[in-house]
């Protein structure tokens, strides 16, 4: 039995869920399928560095959006960053890669977030911890390849036919999924009171 037999696939898409909505359970539904993950967490983050909106104080409310929305029982909602202590993204992953070193990681994130992923600290850095796969949200695909981490990043794009072994690669390596078409995003549930 070889390590890949022992181990686990699973997903990370981290965000604020504020709240979480039907795309964040689209995404991680074709993430499952496509890249044949074994699970999802969902990290919901204590504070968003990048958002005022999120605070300690309403992280209760935001972890549980979440778990409303988790309705498949291979997606798991995590305070795992609370845990950690952690508010950036790299040094998450590096806790996660440090603590379950047997497990296999793809970082997930919608399109609107690759395109503004330049400005997360250690963006480079993250792309080089795992592999991530890139969901398309409408009217950003567009954006997405012109952005500068698609530019930086553009040889080590993976053909969409290899997705299931994008667990496997040495990052960084990431995939772009353009069939996700949800239109929902959690700013405009907030502000539409959806």
């Amino acid at each position: 039995m070889d390590k890949y037999d022992q181990s686990k696939k699973i997903g990370l898409l981290g965000g604020s869920f504020n709240p979480a909505h039907k795309g964040h359970l689209e995404i991680s539904i074709a993430a499952l399928d496509i890249l044949g993950l074994d699970e999802i967490w969902w990290l919901v983050s204590p504070r968003n560095p990048l958002k005022s909106t999120t605070t300690e104080e309403n992280f209760i409310d935001r972890f549980s959006s979440a778990q409303n929305q988790a309705t498949d029982p291979r997606i798991k909602v995590s305070d795992i960053e609370n845990k950690f202590g952690t508010t950036y993204t790299i040094d998450t992953l590096e806790q996660i890669k440090i603590n379950m070193r047997d497990d296999h990681f793809i970082w997930l994130m919608g399109a609107d977030n690759l395109v503004q992923f330049h400005k997360w600290k250690d963006w480079k850095k993250i792309a080089n911890t795992v592999p991530f796969a890139i969901f398309n949200r409408p009217s950003y695909s567009r954006k997405l390849l012109e952005s500068v981490a698609a530019k930086a990043l553009k040889n080590v794009r993976v053909p969409l036919e290899q997705a299931n072994t994008l667990y496997s690669l040495t990052p960084p390596a990431w995939i772009f999924y353009e069939l996700s078409q949800n239109p929902l995003s959690s700013t405009e549930i907030r502000n539409n009171n959806i």
